[in-house]
């Protein structure tokens, strides 16, 4: 099960929105916290793709390896990324539907050693603070629209 997800339509083609998230790049955009993301491996982005994220974590730099795990073009891809045993899953699905796309995301936190499982609700609730909105972000990013505060 899921430690948290989220889900959102866009309207726009499954293609474009695909494109988008799995390309890697944009994750700066999408997840305010991660100031770079780098493509380590050549060629196309696929299974076995790896990158290097680096993130704002309290004021510190934090750099975590990501690879693709499963990618099927236009359907759904997973990323794993392990930061000091802190292993971290995002599994997206793409759907199209008669108004655009649906895009859902389910994040699986594993963690490892006593003093992280015992914490591990809070480490879950602190990730979900950083990256539980991303999905809101991409429609935002697609669609053009920003939120008038």
């Amino acid at each position: 099960m899921a430690d948290f997800r989220s889900s959102v339509i866009i309207h726009k083609p499954i293609s474009e929105v695909f494109h988008y998230m799995a390309s890697m790049e944009n994750v700066p955009e999408l997840m305010p916290n991660v100031v770079k993301m780098e493509k380590l491996t050549e060629g196309p982005i696929g299974k076995g793709t790896r990158f290097k994220e680096s993130r704002s974590v309290r004021g510190n730099t934090v750099n975590a390896d990501i690879e693709m795990i499963q990618y099927i073009q236009d359907q759904a891809f997973t990323t794993r990324s392990n930061s000091n045993g802190l292993i971290t899953e995002y599994a997206y699905a793409f759907h199209e539907i008669e108004e655009g796309t649906q895009v859902e995301m389910d994040a699986f936190v594993k963690t490892s050693g006593l003093r992280m499982k015992l914490t591990k609700r809070l480490i879950v609730k602190m990730i979900k603070r950083e990256d539980g909105f991303q999905l809101e972000y991409l429609k935002e990013m697609l669609e053009g629209k920003k939120e008038d505060s």
